[in-house]
């Protein structure tokens, strides 16, 4: 199994585009490398490949991928496309695959349902773009070779559906893991999850690798840097550090890396107390373009 991370950052990316954080301000300087929002390639035989989450970056991160680049005039290495849930930085990129491209689109009904809610995805050609609902712990086949099982994992319905009251560990289909199997080859890719049940923890173990979500380092990051009022959990989101935070909690498989990293998240510069604290622990931060063969 080949993975190549398109986007190892949060919603915004680093720098963002409205953010004068000390790490925004650093990446803009050149003394960080810059990171463009969640997405994820894989492939079973490296010719032909799936695309986990649409991220608004994806077209950049399509020139950047030659692994991706067209074989032809209208000719593209690209399978299918499955997102994990419906958050903007998930699906926006759907619109700039909307120029008579043909692929799977995957995702599980109650996704499909809010791009279905949503008229601008009928940019998307049905002529071209096949709609699959997935269901959870059913198998499918993202790729020649490549198989794929969604599960549910503890999150929330999207920022834009929000009601008064927010339940942020919802297990349904709004925010789901993907297993991803490939040459006897088992990963795991969770960019967003708000709890570690034990159940997970215990799936997580078994695995080749795991990408996990990896967005704040602590639950009040946000509030204390004055960038927000909400904390990590309330953003659907577990935090690396402490007690109950996934650095503590995952200690298996042996391939373990942080995605979905957001701007104020001090994993992003990696000479920080933070970063030597998670490779000590034996994880590593992705990058973008970073390259993974199982």
């Amino acid at each position: 199994m080949r993975i190549i991370i398109l986007g190892a950052g949060a919603g915004g990316g680093l720098p963002q585009w409205n953010c004068g954080c000390v790490h925004c301000n650093a990446a803009r300087a050149g003394r960080l490398d810059a990171m463009s929002q969640s997405s994820l390639a894989v492939s079973a035989d490296g010719e032909t490949w799936a695309i986990l989450n649409a991220s608004p970056d994806i077209r950049a991160q399509l020139a950047a991928t030659p692994a991706l680049h067209p074989t032809g005039p209208r000719t593209l290495p690209l399978r299918s496309v499955l997102v994990t849930n419906g958050d903007i930085d998930h699906v926006a990129g759907l619109l700039t695959l909307r120029e008579s491209q043909a692929f799977d689109l995957f995702a599980t009904a109650a996704i499909h349902a809010v791009l279905d809610a949503n008229p601008v995805f009928g940019a998307l050609n049905p002529d071209l773009v096949t709609r699959r609902a997935l269901a959870l712990d059913r198998a499918a086949d993202l790729a020649p070779g490549l198989g794929a099982t969604i599960f549910a994992v503890p999150g929330k319905v999207p920022l834009y559906l929000e009601g008064e009251t927010v339940q942020t560990d919802l297990l349904a289909e709004t925010t789901v893991g993907v297993e991803l199997s490939a040459n006897g080859r088992r990963a795991l890719y969770i960019p967003g999850c708000a709890d570690l049940p034990d159940w997970l923890a215990q799936r997580i173990a078994g695995a080749d690798l795991v990408l996990f979500d990896g967005t704040l380092w602590s639950d009040d990051e946000m509030i204390r840097a004055g960038l927000g009022t909400k904390t990590s959990r309330r953003m659907g989101h577990l935090p690396v550090s402490g007690p109950e935070g996934s650095l503590a909690r995952l200690t298996a498989p042996a391939r373990r890396v942080y995605v979905h990293v957001n701007n104020s998240n001090p994993l992003c510069d990696p000479a920080s107390p933070e970063s030597a604290q998670v490779r000590a622990a034996g994880w590593q931060v992705a990058h973008d373009g970073m390259e993974i063969t199982l």
